[in-house]
């Protein structure tokens, strides 16, 4: 009998090894190597997709540059996130926590598409539990055709015969190819079974969309080269407990990474949340301190979100700083900001802060309306719910300005704000006809001068 031969994979980079190391050479990770079954060259079997050619090197300036051709779905969050639509050819990664809604939110996008033929393969579900799902949020038609099959040979075998113009896979983890004797789920079988499921994409032009779960710690499981293959690597948050889900692009090779696309689980699938500054600003019947409106730009989209702050006394020795949907160490900065530079006492104090609706917030934008919640509640004043804020704020305590100041003010006015306050370095290029009223401060001290006297 033939020796099985073997060799070790990195789990975080899918390294290859003939021994098993401590460290990873790669991606300096520790205890990340896992020995795997080696593929069997005698059972492989290559099967080509498209008419054989040879590529030839050529001069950058002879190659043409067209734009990539789109499919544009009537999923409007989806397309948006997508950088304007669904590039043919493209292999997109779509990873989230399990029950987090990946499997309905693609369902529901093949079954809005009643022009376009998808080709459904599901790994996990019986096909009777997909049309239950189907029953329950869309329309069912004949151009979706469902496959519940593992085995990447059959599921290419099937493609090739029914052509399909949209191809999902959920999930990427239950595929396996008979070329790896590794069991499916591997670091070896993911990325044998991905790059077979890739080599179909690019020969037939055919748009891919791959579902993956996430590890605890929230990366997609498998290792990371999986992410590097694809195009457009998509992460679907939010909180079970919670109905609103948020859809980022982190890899987009045809578009901006910045993009935010925002859904609401109902029982009759995700429905498109069109306006999110609505959600994202909570009703308040009473006046509150430690609430304060920042005006965001993710990506193309203008937004208004409501941060939430509270300061009080530390019980214990050491004061705690707590954060959700905020960096806690751009939170840490701010706070000596406020310590150092405006001399506001907030060493001693447990400084807890919050973004509304469950949306996790990076544009630099929203420094100003986080320190305007902060002294809110430490000085127990309440901000006029009229008023939002856009800037950013430096090692100095100064107000610096932000990008696409006319659309976060049109944004603002179109909710009844009365006031904005802005850098007074974003002065040039402002809307003249805007009836919202545009106050412009150089530094923190003048900000709080303003709202608490």
């Amino acid at each position: 009998m033939a020796k099985v031969k073997t060799a070790f994979f990195c789990k975080n980079c899918g390294a290859q090894e003939s021994k098993w190391l401590g460290k990873c050479n790669s991606c300096n990770e520790w205890n990340s190597f896992v020995e795997e079954i080696l593929e069997n060259h005698k059972d492989k079997i290559k099967k080509a997709y498209s008419a054989n050619r040879q590529e030839i090197a050529r001069p950058i300036s002879q190659i043409q540059s067209d734009a990539e051709e789109r499919i544009i779905l009537l999923n409007e969050e989806l397309n948006r996130t997508l950088g304007g639509g669904l590039v043919k050819g493209s292999v997109v990664l779509m990873g989230g926590e399990p029950g987090i809604g990946k499997s309905t939110l693609m369902l529901q996008v093949a079954l809005q598409e009643t022009k376009i033929k998808t080709l459904y393969i599901s790994g996990e579900e019986s096909g009777n539990q997909i049309k239950m799902r189907a029953n329950r949020i869309g329309k069912i038609h004949d151009n979706v055709l469902l496959l519940t099959e593992t085995n990447t040979q059959k599921i290419i075998q099937q493609a090739i015969e029914v052509s399909p113009q949209m191809l999902v896979v959920d999930s990427i983890q239950t595929l396996f190819t008979p070329n790896i004797d590794s069991s499916p789920g591997s670091i070896s079988q993911i990325r044998e079974a991905a790059g077979e499921m890739l080599r179909y994409a690019k020969e037939t032009s055919t748009p891919l969309i791959l579902i993956g779960h996430i590890t605890k710690e929230g990366v997609i499981a498998g290792p990371k080269i999986l992410e590097h293959m694809v195009d457009v690597v998509l992460q679907f948050e939010g909180d079970r407990n919670h109905s609103y889900r948020l859809l980022r692009a982190s890899k987009n090779r045809f578009g901006s990474t910045h993009e935010l696309g925002i859904y609401e689980m109902k029982g009759e699938g995700l429905k498109e949340v069109l306006n999110p500054s609505e959600i994202l600003i909570s009703n308040r019947d009473t006046d509150l301190s430690g609430t304060s409106i920042a005006a965001l730009v993710e990506g193309v989209r203008p937004l208004l979100i409501e941060t939430q702050a509270l300061v009080s006394t530390a019980a214990y020795g050491t004061p705690q700083r707590q954060t959700t949907g905020f960096d806690t160490r751009r939170l840490h900065m701010l706070l000596a900001v406020l310590e150092k530079r405006c001399g506001f006492k907030l060493a001693t104090k447990d400084v807890f802060l919050n973004m509304a609706g469950g949306i996790r917030v990076e544009e630099p934008a929203i420094d100003l309306a986080v320190v305007v919640s902060i002294l809110s509640s430490s000085e127990d004043i309440p901000v006029a719910p009229s008023i939002c804020f856009a800037a950013e704020i430096g090692l100095s305590g100064e107000l610096r300005p932000v990008t696409r100041v006319d659309q976060r003010i049109a944004e603002a006015e179109k909710l009844g704000f009365e006031t904005i306050v802005l850098s007074k370095y974003n002065k040039k290029g402002l809307p003249t006809n805007s009836n919202i009223k545009m106050l412009f401060y150089s530094r923190i001290e003048e900000v709080f001068a303003l709202l608490f006297g």
